[in-house]
C-alpha cells in the first residue's frame, strides 16, 4: 500500500497562513511528521484538504476561538488554548477559520501519524477488528497524555541534539496505541459518503487544482487524474466536497488571493493575473462575490 505520508501535509502548510518555525525530517522521524508553527492572529477562511494520515494539531501557545464547518455549512465556534487539541481524520475538504484572544504569539503543532503506523496500533489493540476502527474528531480538548506525548515531540524537534530515533519511535508508538485506545470506534459503516472520491484520489485532484490556479479550469484534466470521465467525476467529487469542481477551484483561486493580498505589497493586477484572471474587472468581480468586498477594500 503506498501512503503519501507528506504530501497532504506539505500542501496544508502551504494553504495555511503562518510562518513554519521547525519541521522534523530524517528517518528518525520516518513515522510521524512533525511541524511547528506562528499562525496569524486572524484568518478569515481556509479549506483544509482531506488528509488519509491521522492529523492532531496542539495549541503551543496562545487563544483563539476556532471555527469549523463542513464546505457551505454553519459555522461551529469552540475556544481553545495552549494545551488543546484536535484530532482529524477527515475523508473531505472542510472549511477553518479563527480569532485570536490574546496578545501574544499563536503557535501551534501539527503532528502527521503515518498510516502504516497507526494500523499497526489498530491490529495490536483491536486484532481482527482494525480494519473497521475509525478515529472520533476531536475539536479543542484537552488530553493530559497527549499533552506529555507531544510535550517530548517538541523538546527532541528543537533540541540542540542530534534527535534519537529509538525515543522518538517509542514516542510515536504510544502516542498512536493512545489515540486506537482513547478515540478509537468500531464502525460498521463506510468512512466517507457511498459514492464519494476516495481520499487518496481527491488529495491528488486538489493538488493538481492548487498547482494550475493561475490557468483555465479544465474539467479534463482533473477527471483524467482521478481516472474517471468527466461526468462521473463531477458527481463524486460534488458527493465528496459539497461542490462542483469548478466551485471548488474558484473557492481555492479566492483563498490563494486573499493570502496573497494580505501578506504582499504586490498589486491587485498582478495577483488577479497569479490567480487565473487576465481582467481585472473579472477578478474585481468574482473576488466580490465569493468574499463580499473588493480586493482593494479588502486588503485595507
Amino acid at each position: 500500500m503506498s501512503v503519501p505520508e507528506r504530501t497532504s501535509a506539505e500542501a496544508f502548510a502551504e494553504q495555511v497562513p503562518g510562518r513554519l518555525l521547525a519541521v522534523s525530517s530524517g528517518q528518525s522521524w520516518k513515522d510521524l511528521l512533525v511541524q511547528i508553527f506562528s499562525r496569524q492572529h486572524t484568518e478569515e477562511s481556509v479549506i483544509v484538504p482531506a488528509v488519509p494520515e491521522p492529523m492532531i494539531v496542539w495549541i503551543l501557545s496562545g487563544s483563539a476561538v476556532v471555527e469549523e464547518r463542513e464546505l457551505g455549512g454553519r459555522w461551529t465556534p469552540v475556544k481553545v488554548e495552549a494545551g488543546d487539541f484536535y484530532l482529524t481524520t477527515s475523508a473531505t475538504p472542510y472549511e477553518l477559520r479563527w480569532r485570536a484572544t490574546s496578545a501574544g504569539p499563536f503557535e501551534t503543532m501539527h503532528v502527521y501519524v503515518s498510516l502504516p503506523l497507526f494500523e499497526r496500533a489498530a491490529r495490536d489493540v483491536h486484532g481482527e477488528s482494525a480494519g473497521a476502527l475509525r478515529l472520533r474528531e476531536i475539536s479543542g480538548q484537552k488530553d493530559p497524555i497527549v499533552s506529555l506525548l507531544l510535550e517530548q515531540l517538541r523538546d527532541e524537534l528543537t533540541a540542540s541534539h542530534a534527535p534519537s530515533a529509538v525515543f522518538i519511535q517509542g514516542l510515536a508508538q504510544t502516542l498512536a496505541v493512545h489515540l486506537v485506545r482513547a478515540y478509537g470506534e468500531i464502525a460498521a459503516g463506510p468512512r466517507r459518503p457511498p459514492g464519494a472520491l476516495p481520499a487518496f484520489k481527491l488529495r491528488k485532484v486538489t493538488d493538481l487544482m492548487e498547482a494550475r490556479l493561475d490557468e483555465e479550469f479544465d474539467l479534463g484534466r482533473f477527471a483524467r487524474a482521478a481516472g474517471m470521465s468527466e461526468f462521473h467525476f463531477s458527481r463524486v467529487f460534488k458527493k465528496a466536497t459539497g461542490f462542483s469542481p469548478s466551485r471548488y477551484f474558484i473557492r481555492l483561486r479566492m483563498a490563494r488571493a486573499r493570502r496573497l493580498l494580505r501578506e504582499t505589497s504586490r498589486s491587485v493586477i498582478d495577483i488577479g493575473l497569479d490567480v487565473g484572471y487576465s481582467s481585472p474587472s473579472h477578478f474585481a468581480q468574482v473576488f466580490r462575490r465569493e468574499v463580499g468586498v473588493a480586493p482593494t477594500d479588502y486588503r485595507g
